[in-house]
């Protein structure tokens, strides 16, 4: 249903724009902390301070207070897909119920379970240190557009009943009372499973608490290497390093400093506009108050919200993957998929003509071809990674992180027993197929929500073998 035709709102709806990430854009974002300029010695190096690397120093401190632990940032805290996202923290750690369905049905009860306990951690960890990142439990609405959609979340419905999940089926009456938008023909709300937050806000506390802890974080210091020294790993950066019993990379979309990580990952890049801050009237005329994360449920999908000042975020559609596992600032940067945004938000709001955004944005987002993390270690157990949370790592990081700790603590817990964690996804072909193939798959499911959802041979043939490619 979305054109991407230009209309007067869209086009100077972007005329004012700053390509520049809103989180980011913070006049209370701290100053940067001193990179590591000597050669020291740690109990657990953490490498990337995104929510992965954060949320493994703080619970690898609280549960060894007498650890030496050094978190290692190449950038700044934030400033990869931890601080470029939506703010959807889920309780998923499966990308959403019909993935984890499909993949890991005898376990889905389990995974629904440690989820759910994980956004409660979250949760009581944001009130417990009085961290400001406006979270609030407003939960997610997913959106039928076109009429074939409607069935896909009556099967949801569903699916997520029969496991005691509290789904409310809309009516497009119902789902338009929540937010108006003509565009809807029906909704399913989940009220719980998912809390909206700012991301750098969340990042930067965690970054405050980990620090109180004992932790120490360097900034600008990107690693370039790992050398396995027996004892202890070796992590090498440009100006010194650090020799550690344990290592967790939590590196996500960037390259990564395991070779072998990278038959499993693809870096996509992901597009958002965030606007001015709404008038009252314009407010009123779209609802809204609940705050609830929207998604639309095409396979090109959009995903929306509105923040505590009234802004709102509009991103998703395009998942751009650049041959060579291509990854860079100059990816950042895609007009043509900002202009794609702007057309579709007037067609789903066009009571907003004269809204503008402020700010528009890209980034990468760690893809793998099941959809959601996985782990693995190195250097004789000495080291432990996670990563492929394709767009949905906000919260399920957490959880990440935890296993991660499991892991190089060899030790055999609930979590670790999981088909999930222990195994790995499908590897991604080499190129030129790789390429040729999310080509493919891109143009695939382009078509299959232009002819009713419809999958083709190829589609079908990926969904048999367990592959895909999101965002």
């Amino acid at each position: 249903m979305f054109d991407d035709t230009q209309t007067d709102a869209s086009v100077s709806s972007l005329k004012n724009a700053r390509n520049e990430i809103f989180w980011l854009d913070d006049p209370g974002r701290p100053a940067a902390l001193p990179p590591l300029a000597r050669h020291t010695t740690a109990d657990l190096c953490v490498v990337g301070a995104g929510f992965s690397g954060l949320w493994t120093a703080i619970l690898a401190k609280e549960e060894h207070p007498e650890w030496c632990v050094v978190v290692l940032e190449g950038g700044r805290i934030a400033g990869g897909a931890t601080g470029r996202n939506g703010g959807f923290c889920s309780a998923s750690l499966t990308h959403g119920l019909a993935n984890g369905l499909s993949r890991w049905p005898t376990e889905i009860s389990t995974l629904l379970r440690l989820g759910n306990q994980n956004l409660d951690a979250i949760e009581n960890f944001i009130n417990q240190h009085g961290i400001e990142c406006e979270f609030i439990r407003s939960g997610d609405l997913a959106l039928a557009v076109e009429p074939y959609q409607l069935n896909g979340i009556q099967e949801a419905a569903d699916a997520g009943r029969a496991l005691g999940i509290d789904y409310q089926l809309l009516t497009g009456e119902q789902t338009r009372e929540r937010v108006d938008s003509t565009t809807y023909l029906g909704g399913l709300f989940d009220p719980s499973s998912t809390a909206m937050l700012n991301p750098a806000r969340l990042a930067w506390g965690l970054a405050k608490v980990a620090v109180e802890l004992g932790v120490v974080i360097h900034e600008h210091t990107p690693v370039i290497d790992l050398k396995d020294k027996g004892e202890t790993v070796s992590v090498v950066t440009q100006s010194g390093s650090v020799a550690s019993s344990h290592v967790a990379l939590a590196t996500n979309a960037y390259p990564p400093l395991l070779k072998r990580i990278s038959n499993y990952v693809v870096p996509v890049y992901d597009f958002a506009l965030m606007s001015q801050p709404l008038t009252a009237e314009q407010r009123a005329s779209v609802g809204w108050q609940g705050r609830e994360g929207l998604s639309d449920s095409g396979n090109q999908f959009h995903y929306y919200r509105i923040t505590e000042d009234g802004r709102i975020l509009w991103g998703g559609y395009d998942a751009v993957y650049h041959r060579g596992n291509g990854f860079g600032r100059q990816h950042e940067v895609d007009n043509a998929a900002f202009k794609r945004l702007a057309a579709h938000f007037f067609q789903t709001f066009p009571q907003l003509a004269g809204l503008e955004f402020s700010h528009l944005w890209g980034g990468a987002i760690d893809t793998c071809s099941r959809f959601s993390a996985f782990w693995g270690k190195a250097h004789g157990g000495k080291t432990a990674y996670v990563t492929g949370y394709t767009g949905l790592g906000v919260g399920s990081s957490r959880f990440g992180a935890e296993v991660m700790l499991d892991l190089l603590h060899d030790r055999q817990t609930e979590r670790t027993e999981l088909q999930m964690v222990k195994k790995k996804p499908k590897p991604f072909p080499p190129e030129p197929v790789r390429s040729i193939g999310i080509d493919w798959t891109t143009r695939s499911l382009k078509s299959a929500d232009l002819n009713g959802g419809r999958r083709n041979l190829w589609l079908r043939t990926l969904d048999r073998f367990g592959l895909g490619f999101d965002s």
